[in-house]
C-alpha cells in the first residue's frame, strides 16, 4: 500500500497492494497504520449502473472521514474543500477510481463529495468515521456553475434529493465553510 499527497491538505490517494495469479487476485484495501486515521467504524457499499451521479454530500454536524475504494468498475470521483481556513478552500479534486488501477481516495472531514460511474456495474466501498445521519447531511448540486466541472454527460441519472441540492454560493451564504 503507497500513500500519495495531493495539493489538498490532507486529502490522500492510496495505491492498493494487488497480488494476482492465475486464480485472480487479491487487494489490501485498508490497513489502520498506513492510512493514520481515526477509526473508521462504519462501512457500506454501493452498486450504481452506468452515467449515475450520486453528491455532493456533506455532513455538517458529524462530519465524516470518507475512505472510497471500487471493487468493481470505474467511477470519476470529485470532492469539493469546504474547509474553514483552508488554501484550497472551494477548489475541486477530481480523480479517476477504477477495480484495475487499485486507487482508493481517503477524504478527510470538510469537503463534499460526490461521484460518476463510468461503467456498465460499479460497485463502490465506503468506510467512513462517522455514522450516516440524514438530518445532519446537506449537498451542493453537481452540476453547480461556480465549480465548472468537466462530467463527461449532460444528463446524469440523479436522486431525486440530488436534483434539488443547493448551490454553491447558497452554501456559503447558509453554513460560510465546514
Amino acid at each position: 500500500m503507497q500513500i500519495i499527497k495531493t495539493k489538498f491538505k490532507d486529502l490522500k490517494i492510496i495505491k492498493l497492494k494487488k497480488n494476482s495469479d492465475k486464480r485472480g487476485y487479491l487487494k489490501e484495501t485498508f490497513r489502520k497504520n498506513k492510512i493514520q486515521s481515526k477509526n473508521l467504524p462504519f462501512s457500506y457499499y454501493v452498486n450504481s449502473k452506468k452515467n449515475v451521479i450520486r453528491g455532493f454530500h456533506f455532513q455538517y454536524k458529524f462530519q465524516q472521514v470518507k475512505y472510497i475504494t471500487v471493487l468493481k468498475g470505474k467511477i470519476l470521483d470529485c470532492v469539493v474543500d469546504l474547509r474553514k481556513n483552508s488554501k484550497t478552500f472551494g477548489k475541486v479534486y477530481t480523480i479517476t477510481l477504477s477495480e484495475k488501477n487499485s486507487l482508493s481516495l481517503y477524504i478527510p472531514e470538510g469537503f463534499a463529495h460526490a461521484y460518476m460511474t463510468l461503467e456498465k456495474e460499479n460497485i463502490v466501498l465506503y468506510n467512513l468515521s462517522n455514522y450516516y445521519r440524514p438530518s445532519f447531511e446537506s449537498g451542493i448540486i453537481w452540476n453547480d456553475n461556480d465549480l465548472n466541472i468537466n462530467w463527461p454527460i449532460k444528463k446524469p441519472f440523479l436522486s431525486l434529493k440530488d436534483k434539488s441540492l443547493p448551490t454553491f454560493r447558497t452554501f456559503l451564504n447558509k453554513f460560510k465553510y465546514l
